[in-house]
């Protein structure tokens, strides 16, 4: 995932659009956070014989999404940063799912 955000943050540097750039970046960096806060509270929930999930672990996955509204939101009213580059960063996550399901794949097929 960190991978796939970085080569795409690399190639908008190279074609000089710095505030893409920075708005992608804050959106990659929002997504794959929002994706390992899911993969913790999946884990935690997962795990037998756990009696209480950890109230911290809660409070990650109630503020995932509220987080990621409020930061587009944010940007979109004061225009510091292009909202649709941000949006675009969110979606660095799936990105890396799907290479990962097809390297999962072709390996499985080999």
């Amino acid at each position: 995932m960190v991978l796939c955000g970085a080569v795409a943050l690399l190639v908008m540097l190279l074609y000089r659009q710095g505030m893409i750039a920075v708005g992608f970046s804050l959106g990659a960096a929002l997504g794959i956070l929002n994706y390992y806060w899911l993969h913790e509270a999946v884990g935690a929930l997962s795990m037998a014989g756990q009696a209480r999930i950890p109230k911290l672990l809660v409070a990650k996955f109630l503020i995932r999404y509220p987080l990621a509204f409020g930061v587009v939101i944010f940007f979109f009213k004061t225009r510091w940063l292009p909202p649709m580059a941000i949006l675009a960063g969110l979606f660095v996550p799936v990105a890396g799912l799907l290479i990962e399901a097809i390297v999962q794949i072709g390996g499985g097929l080999a």
